[in-house]
């Protein structure tokens, strides 16, 4: 069985706009580890200064705030605003976001389903590097895709390249059933060179 993975941003982590908006591109770094934690109520002068800072341009305000509309801490969700905000701040390279807009692309979440934009995503957010948040789940995901053949093509290598990549055993383990020793091999060959491509940062 695979496994997906699922971003879930923190409310906690939310919590630290209310205090202070400098912080979020620190916070928005490490939401994966406080995803659990207790919710928040978002006050008007939040809500103020996120906005400001997501028009002034800040990437991971954009991304906080596409997240924060998705998931309606604002009151209710608005999928539209979700998608302006996340589409900002993938443009401008933030992980999260692109992870963001490829699980929408998949799950066809306030778009039509396309999985060929999904992988596109996916693989814009998997080429960062650590292996955190956004670029984590984008591999995982890009993997989940070859495998199944989901806007590209079957590919059991490529899969366990990506699965290789993100760290996930379980997906990793399941595509290494369907391979041969070789297609293994070279899997984890082409796994290596990417990582020295990357400066081994992992």
């Amino acid at each position: 069985m695979v496994m997906r993975q699922r971003v879930f941003f923190s409310l906690l982590v939310l919590a630290s706009l209310i205090v202070s908006v400098p912080s979020l591109e620190q916070s928005a770094r490490s939401h994966q580890d406080e995803s659990k934690r207790i919710s928040t109520h978002w006050t008007a002068a939040a809500e103020k200064r996120l906005l400001t800072k997501a028009r002034q341009g800040d990437a991971s305000s954009q991304m906080w705030l596409g997240a924060v509309y998705e998931q309606g801490w604002f009151g209710e969700t608005n999928i539209a605003e979700a998608l302006k905000w996340f589409r900002r701040a993938a443009a401008q390279g933030d992980p999260d976001a692109q992870f963001s807009l490829g699980q929408m692309y998949e799950d066809g979440e306030g778009v039509q389903q396309n999985y060929t934009l999904a992988a596109k995503w996916y693989r814009l957010a998997a080429e960062h590097v650590p292996n955190l948040g956004g670029a984590g789940q984008g591999r995982n995901h890009l993997g989940l895709l070859y495998m199944q053949g989901l806007g590209v093509p079957k590919d059991y290598v490529q899969a366990y390249l990506w699965f290789r990549l993100a760290n996930v055993e379980t997906n990793l383990s399941y595509a290494k059933k369907h391979m041969t020793p070789a297609q293994v091999l070279e899997a984890e060959r082409f796994a290596a060179e990417w990582k020295s491509q990357h400066n081994a940062r992992e």
